[in-house]
């Protein structure tokens, strides 16, 4: 994608003049930002007419300037309540944040306060965010609560805003849209039992479960099912051998429900069973209060044969292997059971659009880049069709990196590094980074990174560093 400076003056200025907006309570209005030498100037109206404040509590109100890792608090706003407010003066104490604060006690407060605040300029606080942070506080100076709130997204003094050119992947295409639905469902069976029982306590939720899944993607033209797997689990308690016999009965039982329900073959619905869920006791314990997890978990990880595992624990802790028959074996006796299925490949870009607004899951990465390829890029548009992608395709790496793309150029800077977390190692990531870096002030570590991404091949680095000699 070719380089381009984004020429967003018009907008920065708009912005810088918002609409009424805060933290509970509290309205900010006529916010205005302005470079004034080589002070940061910020003048707002807070509208406090909806602030109520107790008598033994505080509120804190401070605006501040936050880019990536650099912030700057301005001078605070504090409303206190009688209590808090003698406490204070009583101590011979500054208030919350010192002298530089502006103090109301709250049975006197204004409607609306002026405020006007100067802090000298800093180059970062270019592009920076103006936040309202709220903190409310208790006796013995507690914060009971925080919020924040936005008042200006993005401040510039007006000069062009840089944007280096950003390197988007194309996904690879997929042969087979092949996907996959799972779950688990518990069946309850009378003791010593294989027949399912539908009426039988809580079954007919839980194989109607079972249904609803395959149902969900058996009854779309777009779809194909072609394989169901299920695989039944028995818990420890009783004899090895018995328990075997338990699991593969009621896998087959629930095997020959299912083709009841549907036209399935046989051969369509494989099956397997584990005789005992040693692992599903094992996460348990591993996160359970018992007084003896950490010996219970010696002898679940021993080589003892099943049998004598679950004899030792039952006879040496038989508190604990109470609780357990109670509290954790019954949900280690259940059936998983996993749907696959194939979606259809869409060609068409119109038909792509429309299957992006009402089930964007049925598209592959391929097809959600082949739409963006349609749009102007930097827009609204053009960034949410990287957003849904990455809602369908949480890990993984490219989805992650356009996303994070797309967050560079709407500067949020906080969006973008969490793409970046999970957008992998390749080139284009590395430089996507070098570019968050560099826009949230960091130049070392932006220069490392963009040398890096240059020598891995990326073109667009090459030039980013040359540009960062004139910034």
């Amino acid at each position: 994608m070719k380089r381009y400076l984004l020429m967003l003056a018009a907008l920065w200025v708009a912005l810088a003049q918002v609409a009424a907006q805060g933290v509970q309570g509290v309205k900010a209005d006529s916010v205005h930002m302005a470079r004034n030498g080589s002070y940061m100037a910020v003048d707002m109206s807070l509208d406090l007419s909806d602030l109520s404040v107790g008598s033994n509590r505080a509120v804190l109100l401070t605006p501040r300037l936050v880019k990536g890792n650099h912030s700057a608090d301005l001078p605070s706003v504090g409303i206190y309540g009688r209590q808090r407010y003698y406490y204070y003066v009583r101590n011979g104490e500054s208030m919350l944040t010192g002298p530089t604060e502006t103090v109301l006690r709250a049975s006197r407060q204004p409607d609306r306060q002026p405020y006007q605040a100067l802090i000298p300029y800093e180059a970062w606080m270019d592009g920076s965010q103006l936040q309202l942070h709220r903190q409310d506080y208790g006796c013995c100076s507690t914060v009971l609560t925080e919020a924040d709130d936005t008042l200006i997204d993005r401040w510039t003094d007006g000069k062009q805003t840089y944007m280096p050119a950003l390197a988007y992947l194309r996904p690879q295409a997929e042969a087979v849209k092949s996907r996959s639905l799972q779950g688990s469902a518990y069946i309850d069976f009378p003791v010593n039992q294989t027949v399912i029982r539908p009426d039988y306590r809580n079954n007919r939720v839980e194989l109607a479960k079972i249904q609803a899944t395959i149902d969900s993607v058996r009854n779309d033209a777009d779809i194909r099912v072609t394989a169901l797997s299920i695989k039944s689990f028995a818990s420890p308690e009783g004899s090895y051998q018995s328990n075997a016999r338990l699991a593969e009965g009621r896998t087959q039982a629930l095997k020959q429900y299912v083709m009841g329900q549907y036209d399935f073959p046989a051969s369509f619905i494989a099956t397997s069973y584990e005789p005992e869920n040693w692992d599903g006791l094992r996460a348990y314990v591993a996160q359970c209060t018992l007084p003896h997890r950490q010996e219970i978990l010696a002898l679940i990880d021993s080589n003892r044969e099943p049998d004598n595992k679950e004899w030792k624990i039952k006879s040496e802790y038989p508190d604990d292997y109470r609780s357990l028959l109670a509290d954790c074996y019954p949900a280690l006796r259940r059936s998983d059971y996993r749907v696959e299925y194939i979606i259809r490949r869409f060609t068409d870009v119109e038909e792509c659009k429309r299957v992006l607004q009402t089930q964007p899951q049925k598209l592959s990465l391929e097809e959600f880049y082949f739409v963006a390829q349609t749009l102007e890029p930097g827009s609204e548009a053009y960034n949410e069709v990287f957003e849904t992608a990455v809602r369908m395709y949480p890990s993984d790496p490219v989805a992650n990196l356009n996303a994070a793309n797309t967050a560079l150029v709407r500067g949020d800077l906080k969006r973008a590094a969490h793409y970046l977390e999970k957008a992998g190692d390749s080139p284009q990531a590395l430089y996507a980074r070098g570019v968050h870096a560099l826009l949230s002030g960091n130049r070392g570590i932006a220069r490392e990174l963009l040398q890096q991404a240059s020598q891995a091949g990326v073109t667009e680095a090459a030039q980013t560093l040359k540009d960062m000699e004139t910034l």
